[in-house]
């Protein structure tokens, strides 16, 4: 009797002390939303929604690119972020999904926006946006250290050129990344618009040559930019492209949209250039037309490129069309995928072709966007 007494006293002080070796069960994360359905209006909106969760810290992010979040209070079991939607270009309604996280779990939120009546951009009929930048500074990475939008263009799909004067056409200006040695900016986002400004320091000129697609860019389209240009004898702005898997020039071709040259203010030009075309000999295809206003006014310059013609536009009105004569790559290159260019020069064989006036500096060029847009 007593032996059996103590035989279960022993086991049930094993199976206590069996379960304090036990790790408990950890508790279930939860997250708890202000909101979780947006309805966005065609013109586009921003809104903030509350976030609460028994996790240590929190995450969230974005299925489409047209709705950019920004988040507050990460590493904390509050905080906020904020979804923006751009105004709708398109003819169709467009949805998306914001997925909030901590831990294992997961809270999402419904974006849905209404379709434009008619398509916001103008473009031929049977085109479509294919990519654009309104230059507004939310491509979807953090705002800067005041919770703004960044003032650089997107990395994901701008480039800088880095070269120093005389690297091209014996031009005068030292193209850089974003900044001087001193740190100004030579390129920025401000008030929704690129800026592009040509400046002296140190005794040295520097600017801003930028790269749309580089590695990818399009073959063929309606690609339109809204450009004030810069006043000044020395200026040489240019939108241009040049071809993706480029290997010789002029052989692989140049499709220069517009062109002005401060010497000879409000003509801009289009030109391209081949093998069988090109302004070395004097027999380069191209076209030039008073804009009044180009300089210090916006205008819309624009190129329709199909494998028959190039056609260009200033505010809608032809600048230059050139068919596809059928005579071989020499004569037309313009099949292949070209990427777009925006540049301020400064002097060089054209732009100083009568000298610069450096009190000019610093020069600015303005971008309005930019807008590619191609056959469904």
């Amino acid at each position: 009797m007593l032996n059996t007494l103590l035989l279960s006293l022993a086991v049930a002080l094993w199976g206590c002390g069996g379960s304090d070796n036990e790790d408990p069960e950890p508790a279930a994360v939860s997250i708890t939303l202000s909101q979780t359905n947006i309805a966005v209006p065609v013109e586009g909106g921003r809104y903030t929604i509350n976030v609460s969760t028994t996790g240590k810290e929190w995450g969230v992010y974005a299925d489409q690119e047209f709705i950019t979040v920004e988040a507050k209070n990460t590493v904390a079991q509050t905080g906020t972020l904020t979804v923006t939607v751009p105004a709708n270009p398109t003819t169709s309604a467009r949805t998306g999904t914001v997925t909030v996280m901590s831990g294992i779990a997961r809270q999402t939120i419904s974006v849905t926006q209404s379709a434009a009546e008619k398509p916001a951009y103008n473009a031929p009929d049977g085109y479509s946006l294919v990519w654009n930048d309104e230059f507004d500074g939310n491509y979807g990475y953090a705002p800067n250290e005041n919770g703004l939008p960044r003032t650089e263009l997107n990395p994901n799909d701008w480039t800088h050129e880095v070269k120093n004067s005389g690297w091209v056409n014996h031009e005068l200006q030292n193209y850089v990344n974003h900044k001087t040695p001193e740190g100004r900016l030579v390129t920025e986002l401000r008030d929704g618009k690129l800026r592009i400004t040509a400046l002296k320091e140190n005794g040295k000129v520097y600017s801003g040559r930028v790269y749309a697609k580089v590695k990818s860019g399009w073959a063929y389209g309606y690609i339109e930019a809204s450009i004030k240009l810069p006043k000044g004898k020395g200026t040489w702005p240019a939108f241009w492209m040049m071809p993706v898997n480029f290997r010789s020039w002029p052989a692989d071709g140049e499709i220069d949209i517009m062109e002005e040259v401060g010497y000879h203010p409000d003509y801009v030009s289009s030109s391209l250039h081949a093998n069988a075309h090109v302004h070395s000999n004097g027999t380069q295809v191209t076209h030039e037309m008073y804009c009044r206003g180009a300089e210090g006014e916006f205008h819309k310059y624009a190129i329709e490129w199909t494998h028959e013609n190039i056609t260009t536009y200033v505010d809608g009105k032809l600048q230059l069309s050139y068919n596809n004569r059928g005579l071989g790559r020499d004569d037309w290159p313009y099949d292949d995928p070209f990427y777009v260019i925006f540049n301020l020069a400064w002097g060089g064989d054209w732009g100083g072709a009568q000298g610069v006036d450096e009190n000019a500096l610093p020069a600015t060029m303005e971008v309005d966007y930019i807008r590619v847009f191609q056959k469904k």
